[in-house]
């Protein structure tokens, strides 16, 4: 082993996921500044370090220095110490202040911050807040830089020492040392697996409690994730066995001391649930049923007087399906009403609120997302919320809207329900009299929820409530190329690709991957913009069927920011580069800040001295720090998933065999009725073939139907 010390001049790399970096430092006696490689991700730019490690040559890069400890000490020179402050190490100091600061107090400036804090006053546009912002930030950081050597000497990533501070503070370490495994409980972002390998240097037993318990509840979020509320004990035992590489029985005795103590709920056909999952599921059929079976309305008025007279006020004639979901909405306590794009689902409830209205009822309309509510006001002419939003969610009490204080009104219809999830579903009707009509409307053919359960799918399974579905294609919507093919994929028949120039509905024949990727780079960046007249940030919006390989959002994303926004104003975090005006999407429901999963927005403002953004989301301006941005994903593509209750001017999608495991026939048809105005399909009829074919969707485990037959 070696030894060389040297100040960091420059940061070259960073893994965000493992720390490893690539720093250059500048070194006595080498005449050229110093390759060092290493897990190196808690030094700033200006720290003066003594490495551990040894020389190797490497081929493309050539002479570097292979660190494997290192040991950092302040600054010592004047140009050092304003390097070490201007590096973003402390938030309310960037090159500028850093420059005015060690001009003012010289080789004292390291000692002022530390013990006369209140001196920094003295230097030209530091007034009280910023001031209290650098006393803060420098406190933090030697408790960051604490946590992130305590993290690093158990051969653990240091990405999340930021995150681990915020949550528990000064007892960052006592915490991790005590019980690592509730760093998979508490901070998003660390998984069961991170929380297991800190677990495993620091001596957990691999047979403990803890970690059996963690594990089980790692294997039950991860089933969550997929849609799933419960686990069956036989399927849960065998994929913790896997997991944790312990015998079934340190399992099984772990399941039931966790039902012992609640922390899972064991239901009578052997269904593990985490008891959220239990009490929303249970909850829900239990709300249905007394929504149900409450006071029912008479009826003051002719209801087909009534019709009519809506149909003469809109200069509109419905069909008979139209006219049994109005009556039914009018004379039941709860419906669905469903159908495919085109075939009225709008016109056939906005009949519905206008009855209602007509009969002097308070009608509240919601939809799960910002854009589907958007949707639904500029559709009604009315007010329409998220369904958070209307719950009046404020953390940490939650929502304000529940059984002690009802949502105000005598209806309740709510759209896209395809998306809403069980937990959501629950708070929902929690806040619902048993006198309110409720009306879901959504098409069930769509992909179901991202969270757990199939609550649409289940609710018109059950047979317990009224459904209406509306399966007529109105003649005007038969003109329209994506209508036609949404409701021929739908079937099970392959679209109409041959269409003509004046079509709505066009595919582009592409097998190589990166000539896809050329292709739709062109299509957003030049020919549909200049065709149509389109903002091609706004207007066109890629849709993916999964986020990686060549032709996934994540490589989309990159290649489409470099063509469609080249600025140089942008702040880097976890191998992202964030610039000023990019396109968005939040992907973590944030309460604190009022955004939630699949929000898109704008990147508005970017300060590179604090390290912090504005981004502006339907007119609602959010800050970020810098280490919030893992909550943030860029927009120019996403998954069709992301894409639920949205809708696009435009919409330019990859359909290629790299794909292969996510080619599903409702995968495509959600993304086909993404679209408004334009759909551009590129790839392979081949791949084409195989979505519309396979039908085969994934059974999520949910007891919710039975649970109202029952």
């Amino acid at each position: 082993m070696e030894y060389i010390t040297g100040v960091v001049e420059r940061i070259t790399f960073v893994n965000e996921e493992n720390g490893f970096s690539v720093i250059k430092i500048r070194c006595k006696g080498f005449p050229e500044l110093v390759t060092v490689v290493g897990n190196l991700a808690a030094v700033n730019v200006g720290a003066v370090l003594r490495l551990k490690g040894s020389w190797k040559y490497d081929t493309k890069y050539g002479k570097q220095f292979n660190a494997i400890d290192y040991r950092e000490s302040v600054p010592a020179t004047i140009a050092g110490i304003e390097k070490y402050l201007g590096s973003g190490l402390i938030k309310g100091i960037g090159p500028v202040y850093a420059r005015r600061i060690v001009r003012r107090f010289k080789e004292d400036t390291l000692r002022i911050i530390e013990e006369d804090t209140d001196r920094l006053m003295d230097v030209e546009g530091i007034g009280k807040k910023r001031l209290d912002m650098i006393k803060k930030a420098w406190q933090e950081q030697k408790e960051i830089k604490n946590v992130m050597l305590f993290l690093q000497s158990n051969g653990v990533s240091t990405a999340y020492a930021i995150k681990i501070y915020k949550a528990y503070g000064n007892e960052s370490i006592n915490i991790v040392k005590s019980n690592p495994y509730r760093l998979a409980d508490d901070i998003w972002g660390i998984g069961f697996k991170t929380a297991d390998k800190i677990a495993q240097q620091l001596g957990f037993e691999k047979k403990s409690f803890e970690r059996c318990r963690a594990g089980i509840i790692y294997v039950l979020n991860e089933l969550s994730n997929s849609g799933h509320c419960y686990a069956l004990r036989e399927q849960l035992i065998s994929e913790a066995v896997k997991m944790l590489e312990i015998e079934e029985d340190m399992i099984n005795d772990t399941i039931d001391r966790m039902i012992e103590e609640k922390s899972v709920i064991a239901d009578e056909k052997d269904a593990i649930y985490l008891p959220a999952f239990y009490y929303s599921e249970t909850g829900t059929a239990k709300r249905i049923r007394e929504i149900v079976s409450g006071q029912t309305w008479i009826i003051p008025i002719n209801i087909d007087k009534l019709i009519h007279e809506i149909e003469r006020e809109h200069n509109i004639k419905y069909d008979q399906v139209q006219i049994d979901a109005i009556r039914t909405a009018v004379m039941s306590k709860f419906m669905v009403l469903t159908g495919g794009p085109g075939t009225g689902k709008t016109t056939t409830t906005l009949a519905i609120i206008r009855a209602f209205q007509k009969m002097g009822k308070k009608v509240l309309l919601a939809a799960p997302t910002g854009r589907a509510a958007k949707r639904m006001s500029e559709a009604t002419g009315m007010e329409a919320k998220t369904i958070h939003r209307l719950l009046e969610y404020r953390p940490p009490e939650g929502y304000q809207k529940n059984a002690d204080n009802p949502l105000k009104c005598d209806v309740l219809i709510i759209d896209e329900t395809s998306m809403v999830d069980i937990i959501l579903m629950y708070n929902l009707l929690k806040a619902v009299t048993n006198e309110t009509v409720v009306i879901l409307v959504g098409d069930v053919d769509q992909l179901p929820s991202v969270g757990a359960g199939n609550v649409l799918k289940d609710i018109i399974d059950s047979g317990y409530v009224k459904v209406i579905c509306l399966t007529r294609i109105f003649r005007q919507a038969l003109g329209s190329a994506i209508i036609t093919n949404a409701h021929r994929i739908n079937k099970g028949y392959m679209p109409n690709l041959k269409t003509g120039r004046e079509s709505d509905f066009f595919f582009i024949e592409e097998e190589d991957p990166k000539k896809v990727v050329e292709t739709i780079k062109e299509l957003c960046s030049k020919r549909l913009p200049r065709y149509y007249g389109v903002d091609p940030i706004n207007d066109i919006q890629v849709l993916c069927p999964m986020q990686r390989g060549e032709t996934g959002a994540q490589n989309m994303n990159a290649v489409l920011q470099d063509a469609l926004n080249p600025t140089n104003i942008s702040l880097k975090y976890g191998g992202i580069e964030y610039r000023l005006n990019d396109k968005v999407m939040q992907i973590k429901n944030n309460y604190e800040k009022n955004v939630f999963n699949g929000d898109i927005g704008t990147i508005v403002k970017i300060d590179m001295e604090d390290k912090n953004l504005v981004l502006c989301f339907d007119g609602n301006y959010v800050n970020y720090d810098v280490t919030e941005l893992d909550e943030v994903v860029l927009a120019y593509a996403i998954t069709v998933h992301k894409s639920q209750g949205s809708e696009y001017k435009i919409v330019v999608a990859p359909f290629t065999m790299q794909h292969y495991l996510m080619l599903q026939r409702n995968l495509l048809y959600t993304c086909v009725t993404r679209a408004k105005e334009v759909f551009v399909l590129v790839g392979t009829k081949k791949a084409v073939g195989i979505a519309v074919s396979n039908n085969k969707i994934q059974q999520r485990n949910t007891m919710l139907a039975e649970r109202l037959k029952g």
